[in-house]
C-alpha cells in the first residue's frame, strides 16, 4: 500500500503564531504528532509519505501516488480539510480521515470514503483488519478507551525538523475536570490513564537522535491529570534522562491551576526542564466558573496563583473566555484587569463557543440556541449558539478585552511586569545561535525602525540589556509575540 498522511493548513490565529514565526525562518509551530503517531501503527511494508499543508504545498502527483490519503484534523482546519477532500475526489485517490473534527462531526463529510473515529490505537487495526479481508466498512468507531501504554513512538523520519518551532509528546489522555465547555472528557474520559515513563524516555531518546534541540510540547490535556504518577514516576526519571543528556530540551504543557498548590511537584517540574504552562483561567466570575463546571477555579485568589506559578520559574499563558450566560456587564474590564495584573503575556481570549461532543453543546441544544457549527477559531468573532447578552454589546466589549490587552501600551507594560517578577532558572539553550542573532536582528529591524509604536519596544529592549540582562532574549521574544497578536487583531488594536 502507498500511503500519503495530510495535515491540513491551519488559519492564521493566535495558536498559529504565524507572524511570530517568521522571525526565526519557521513554517508551524507543532509538528503533526497524532499523524506521525498513526503512521507507526500501520504495517511496515506500507510505504508512506506526509504532507504537512502548514509547511509545504499538497501536490497532485502525490495524491495520485497514493492508494489512500490518509487525513486528521480539529475544527479549525474544516476549511483546508473540504480542499483536500475536493482533490482527493477529483483524482479518485481513496480518502481515511479520523481525528476530533471527524469524530465530532463527521455528518458534515459525506464524501470521505472510510471514517476512523476515536482513538486509533483501538480503531486503526480494525480498518486494517477488514482491508486485509477486502470487506472495509465505511465508518469504525468505539466506545472502548486505548491503553495508551501499547501506543508506539511516532515516526519522526517523516519530518523535516527544519521548519518547526515545537516538538511534542503526548504522557497522558483524559482529564479529571468536567468543565461543560470541554469536549475532553466526551473524546477521552475523565479517567487519566498514563504511558509510562518507560515509553517517555524512549521517545526523548528517539527524539534527540533525530537531531531534535530546543522546545518540546507535552500535549496532554492536563499533565497533572494524576498528580501522584507524575511525581513519584515520571519526573524523577525525566530529570535523570534531561542531566545525563545536558538538558537538550525545554518543556511546555497544559495544567488546571490547582498545580499552583503543590509547591513540590512544580520544583520537580521545573528540574525536569518545564518553562511554560498554560493554565485555563476563563474567567475571574464566580457565577460562570459555576456554570461552566469549573470548580476547580472557583474560591481561589486565581492571580496570586498565577504569580506562584511564575516565581516557580514557569511562565503562565492562559485561556480566557467570554459569552457565559452569568457574565455581568463589568466583566470585559475586569478581565483586562486580571490579565493585566497576574502579568500573564500570552493571554487566549477567545468567545465562548459550544464544541458538538461538549456538555454546553447538548444544554443549548435543548434550550434551542444552537444556530451553526463549531468553527474552533477563537480569533474569528463567531459563536455558535445564541448568548444570553445583547450580541452586539459582547462584541464590543470583546473587542475592549482585545484592545485593552494588546494594544501596545497594554502589552508592553505586562511584559515589563512579568520581567520584573521572574527569574528563569532553567539555564538550557541560552548560548548564541545563528538563528537567535537572525531573530534579533528582524526585531530591530521590523519592531525597532518600521513600527510606528518602536518606542516601546526600545523601552523594553534597553530595560532589559541593562538591568535584567539574563532575561533580555525572553524580551526580544515577548516582542515578536506581540507583533504576532497585534497583526492577529489589527482591526482593533
Amino acid at each position: 500500500m502507498n500511503i500519503l498522511l495530510v495535515y491540513p493548513k491551519f488559519p492564521d490565529t493566535y495558536w498559529s503564531f504565524k507572524h511570530a514565526l517568521k522571525f526565526i525562518s519557521k513554517k508551524s509551530l507543532n509538528i503533526p504528532l497524532g499523524l506521525i503517531t498513526v503512521a507507526s501503527m500501520l504495517p511496515e511494508t506500507w510505504n508512506k509519505k506526509l504532507t504537512d499543508m502548514n509547511v509545504s504545498k499538497l501536490k497532485e502527483k502525490d495524491i495520485a501516488w497514493a492508494d489512500f490519503v490518509f487525513i486528521s484534523a480539529m475544527a479549525v482546519q474544516s476549511a483546508s480539510v473540504r480542499e483536500v477532500v475536493r482533490q482527493c475526489i477529483q483524482l479518485n485517490t481513496r480518502i481515511v480521515a479520523g481525528g476530533p473534527l471527524f469524530t465530532e462531526e463527521f455528518e458534515q463529510f459525506p464524501d470521505v470514503d472510510h471514517l476512523v473515529l476515536n482513538e486509533a490505537e483501538v480503531t486503526l487495526p480494525l480498518f486494517i483488519s477488514d482491508l486485509n479481508n477486502g470487506v472495509l466498512k465505511r465508518i469504525y468507531r468505539t466506545d472502548q478507551f486505548a491503553d495508551i501504554t501499547q501506543s508506539p513512538v511516532p515516526d519522526y523520519s517523516l519530518l523535516s525538523h527544519r521548519h518547526y518551532a515545537m516538538a511534542g509528546i503526548q504522557y497522558s489522555r483524559g482529564c479529571p475536570f468536567d468543565c461543560e465547555f470541554c469536549d475532553i472528557t466526551a473524546l477521552f474520559g475523565r479517567r487519566v490513564r498514563t504511558k509510562t515513563p518507560a515509553q517517555i524516555i524512549d521517545e526523548l531518546t528517539l527524539m534527540h537522535k533525530s537531531g531534535w534541540r530546543g522546545s518540546v510540547f507535552f500535549v496532554d490535556d492536563n499533565f497533572i491529570g494524576h498528580k501522584k504518577k507524575i511525581k513519584t514516576e515520571l519526573l524523577p526519571e525525566m530529570i535523570r534522562w534531561m542531566k545525563a543528556n545536558k538538558q537538550p530540551f525545554i518543556f511546555t504543557t497544559e495544567a488546571s491551576i490547582n498545580l499552583a498548590d503543590d509547591k513540590e511537584l512544580m520544583e520537580m517540574m521545573v528540574a525536569a526542564g518545564f518553562n511554560k504552562v498554560f493554565v485555563g483561567i476563563e474567567t475571574p466570575e464566580e457565577l460562570c466558573l459555576t456554570e461552566c463546571n469549573k470548580f476547580q477555579n472557583n474560591k481561589r485568589d486565581m492571580v496570586y496563583n498565577v504569580k506562584c506559578i511564575q516565581q516557580s520559574g514557569m511562565e503562565v499563558t492562559a485561556g480566557f473566555i467570554v459569552g457565559f450566560d452569568n457574565d455581568p456587564d463589568n466583566i470585559f474590564q475586569r478581565q483586562v484587569d486580571f490579565i493585566q495584573q497576574s502579568g500573564i503575556i500570552t493571554a487566549m481570549v477567545g468567545l465562548l463557543n459550544a464544541p458538538r461532543l461538549s456538555k454546553l453543546y447538548q444544554r443549548l441544544h435543548g434550550e434551542g440556541r444552537i444556530i451553526s457549527s463549531f468553527s474552533g477559531d477563537n480569533t474569528d468573532y463567531s459563536m455558535n449558539f445564541i448568548p444570553k447578552m445583547d450580541r452586539e454589546t459582547l462584541m464590543k466589549g470583546y473587542q475592549k478585552i482585545i484592545h485593552g490587552i494588546y494594544s501596545s501600551k497594554s502589552y508592553y507594560d505586562r511584559v515589563l511586569l512579568f520581567l520584573k517578577n521572574y527569574d528563569p532558572p532553567f539555564k538550557a539553550q541560552r548560548k548564541i545561535t545563528l538563528k537567535k542573532l537572525s531573530a534579533l536582528l528582524k526585531s530591530i529591524l521590523i519592531l525597532g525602525i518600521l513600527k510606528k509604536d518602536r518606542q516601546y519596544y526600545w523601552n523594553l529592549f534597553f530595560w532589559a540589556l541593562f538591568n535584567k540582562p539574563k532575561s533580555f532574549p525572553l524580551a526580544v521574544t515577548y516582542s515578536i509575540y506581540g507583533y504576532h497578536f497585534r497583526k492577529v487583531f489589527h482591526r482593533d488594536i
